[in-house]
């Protein structure tokens, strides 16, 4: 069965750090690029980042440029999400999935494009 499993969530404070993990079971990463999502209650989920297959690009939603890094360790067979300067809003369940179409194109909101998806991990960003 070929799925994600995600850790590294927990409760920080704004301004903090988180670094999250996506571990393939499986199936090995080599040939997908990876897209992170978050979902908060009540709300759609959406992409947050996603990196190519090689590694060489990588692509942030507006509210995380400058924030958050996407990397990918092809050895450890995991892709990995740095969040940094997290505010509130952040908080939500975050996910990890593979592409369908092996490039990083809709990850924003075209979630139909990506599969393998985890059970996520929770992000909580409170005083």
């Amino acid at each position: 069965q070929l799925q994600f499993v995600e850790s590294g969530g927990g409760l920080v404070q704004p301004g903090g750090s988180l670094r999250l993990s996506c571990a393939a079971s499986g199936f090995t990463l080599d040939y997908f690029a990876i897209g992170w999502f978050r979902q908060s209650p009540g709300k759609e989920r959406r992409g947050v980042s996603c990196i190519s297959s090689s590694g060489d690009n990588t692509n942030y939603a507006d509210s995380v440029k400058g924030r958050f890094t996407i990397s990918r360790d092809d050895a450890r067979n995991t892709v990995y999400l740095h969040m940094s300067g997290l505010k509130p809003e952040d908080t939500a369940v975050y996910y990890c999935a593979r592409s369908l179409n092996y490039d990083c194109s809709g990850f924003v909101s075209l979630l139909d494009l990506f599969g393998s998806w985890g059970q996520g991990t929770q992000v909580t960003v409170s005083s």
